[in-house]
């Protein structure tokens, strides 16, 4: 909304900072974080007298867990309503990209929302039922990645693009919606598996979105672009702002999240997060390079299937406890050593996802 200050900047030449995507993505780096850090207490205590009970914890899991009991959950909504916030107010609201990362957060959102909802109300892990849950998800993702489609050149608008590869591009046609449909759905509750340690998923969250965020401006950018022949996708650096507006509603998370968690972010923000950086890679055409970054989120997933697979074909676990990070608890880790070397190793593959960009 700010954006338009720089209209006015021919009789205030200062305002012409308004136009810079990097200054704006600052501010909706400090907007986002302020906001969640200063209502958060509020929200926090709001949601443990709602809640009663808080977030059911699984029985069958490690013992240390058994005294997060009452914990409330939804803490997603603290992380939305910053990062809307900012949005709102730093980014440009006639760049169609921001709309449909925005739309496929706050689906996303929703449908985590009813899902913490049931949880809570029933005290029970079922939630939502799965199958439904993800055919809503599905549908979501093939409105969403139409419309990038429809609003990125026509030349590069339905292909699928390889990293390490100059400029090549699978062109995939009408198919492209629903192969991108499947980067979103993914994403959403890839790291929605992975949120299940105090704070285990939000700063993986926060490192995808930073290398996404400097992404989108390097895309949208035609000098870079060109110059590390990569795609050039006009009006895709105004994503750079929502990707600020994460980290800082993020950070603003991260400080009641962290051991032991006031608060725990539920599907509500994990679905909206995952749902909003899968998004982000398909409008950037930097599909395979989340894959890449968001190898956390890929694991936890993977682990998850692998173990439900197998067990049902032989009887036999593949891991102590899925996801995977509940297997490194079982085998003798504590919390925080979990968590922090998954953050390492977030950070480590986020660095290999931006070689991409230069080794071509």
């Amino acid at each position: 909304m700010l954006v338009w200050l720089a209209e006015l900047s021919g009789t205030f030449p200062v305002l012409n900072v308004f136009r810079y995507i990097t200054f704006r993505a600052g501010g909706a780096t400090a907007t986002a974080l302020l906001f969640v850090f200063f209502f958060g207490p509020a929200a926090i205590s709001w949601l443990r007298i709602k809640q009663g009970k808080g977030q059911p914890i699984r029985t069958d899991g490690p013992e240390s867990h058994l005294a997060k009991r009452g914990t409330p959950t939804m803490g997603g909504l603290m992380i939305m309503s910053g990062l809307f916030a900012a949005v709102l107010l730093w980014g440009n609201l006639r760049n169609p990209y921001v709309w449909i990362v925005l739309g496929v957060t706050a689906a996303y959102g929703a449908i985590g929302f009813y899902d913490d909802y049931l949880k809570v109300t029933k005290q029970s892990h079922k939630g939502f039922s799965g199958k439904a849950r993800i055919a809503i998800e599905v549908v979501v993702a093939l409105i969403a990645c139409y419309f990038v489609m429809q609003t990125q050149p026509p030349a590069i608008s339905s292909g699928f693009a390889m990293p390490f590869l100059k400029e090549a591009i699978i062109p995939l046609g009408i198919l492209f919606p629903l192969v991108t449909a499947f980067v979103v759905v993914g994403s959403g509750n890839a790291v929605n598996l992975t949120d299940g340690l105090d704070g285990l998923a939000i700063v993986p969250v926060m490192i995808a979105a930073g290398t996404f965020g400097f992404i989108s401006y390097l895309v949208g950018n035609a000098i870079f672009a060109n110059y590390l022949q990569i795609h050039h996708i006009p009006g895709a650096g105004e994503l750079a702002v929502v990707c600020g507006a994460v980290i800082g509603a993020g950070l603003g998370f991260l400080w009641f999240n962290a051991p032991p968690a006031q608060i725990f972010m539920g599907d509500t923000g994990s679905l909206g997060l995952g749902g909003l950086l899968g998004t982000v890679a398909v409008a950037t055409k930097h599909e395979i390079v989340l894959a890449i970054v968001g190898g956390l989120f890929v694991v936890e997933a993977l682990s998850v299937i692998i173990q439900v697979f197998v067990f049902k074909r032989t009887g036999k676990r593949v891991f102590l406890m899925a996801p995977i990070h509940h297997h490194f608890e079982k085998l003798g880790w504590t919390e925080p050593q979990v968590v922090i070397r998954f953050w390492i190793i977030s950070v480590v593959l986020a660095l290999v996802g931006l070689a991409t960009l230069k080794l071509r």
